[in-house]
């Protein structure tokens, strides 16, 4: 159960292929992508250049485009989002935050499968771009125990190592609203380089995060949010 004088700071990310078409790579990009595709081609028929929209997934060929944030304040979860088109822009904004408000080691990140995603995919872009890592983010030296990062899905699977329950199924079963009624994660690169609604996904990253902090209370148990206020900043 969350003590109200732990720092906790609940996250999302969104993220898309860092270019709008295959073609747009680099030849050793190309070659790589090749490589790394082959992995998950459900079929020979599929070539890497149609499954590209997918690279938004990996850290080492996609980027984020957005991170919205939420925190406890009172009975209120406040959330807001760095979005730009330009990663680094995103990352530096997100990064004096934490410096200024989440850099110590008792700090609480939570996500919703943050150990497989949203963690290591923000080291890893920060490492990229030159960023110091800030303490919560700082995990070579640590013993597993030490590490404060809260992972709802883990939270669910009680112990079990095989089940993957999406944040959107997590939120029905807990009558919480969801937030997919507008798009999914599967619609970001379209929405980022077709339509170049920035201000959409955004929001949608928002309304993820407000999912997540009421999907924590209630795995947690937690009854001192009982009359917890959304505000979107």
């Amino acid at each position: 159960m969350h003590n109200r004088h732990t720092p906790l700071l609940f996250l999302d990310i969104e993220t898309v292929a860092q270019h709008a078409h295959w073609k747009e790579l680099p030849i050793k990009k190309q070659l790589l992508w090749e490589k790394k595709s082959l992995y998950f081609r459900s079929s020979e028929e599929l070539s890497a250049e149609s499954l590209y929209e997918r690279a938004g997934i990996y850290a080492e060929f996609g980027k984020i485009v957005c991170i919205a944030v939420g925190y406890f304040h009172h009975q209120e979860l406040r959330i807001k989002a760095f979005s730009h088109e330009d990663e680094l822009l995103v990352l530096e904004a997100f990064n004096q935050l934490i410096l200024t408000h989440y850099n110590y080691k008792e700090t609480q990140l939570c996500a919703h499968n943050g150990k497989e995603f949203d963690f290591p995919y923000l080291a890893r872009r920060m490492i990229v771009h030159g960023i110091p890592l800030p303490i919560p983010f700082q995990l070579s030296t640590k013993k597993p125990w030490e590490i404060n990062h809260i992972d709802t899905l883990e939270l669910w699977k009680f112990g079990d190592y095989k089940h993957f329950t999406s944040l959107d199924l997590l939120a029905d079963i807990l009558d919480i609203e969801s937030s997919k009624s507008d798009i999914d994660g599967s619609q970001v690169h379209q929405v980022f380089y077709q339509e170049k609604d920035l201000e959409r996904i955004a929001h949608y990253c928002k309304r993820d995060v407000a999912v997540l902090a009421q999907v924590y209370l209630k795995l947690t148990q937690n009854k001192s949010f009982d009359q917890l206020e959304i505000k979107l900043l």
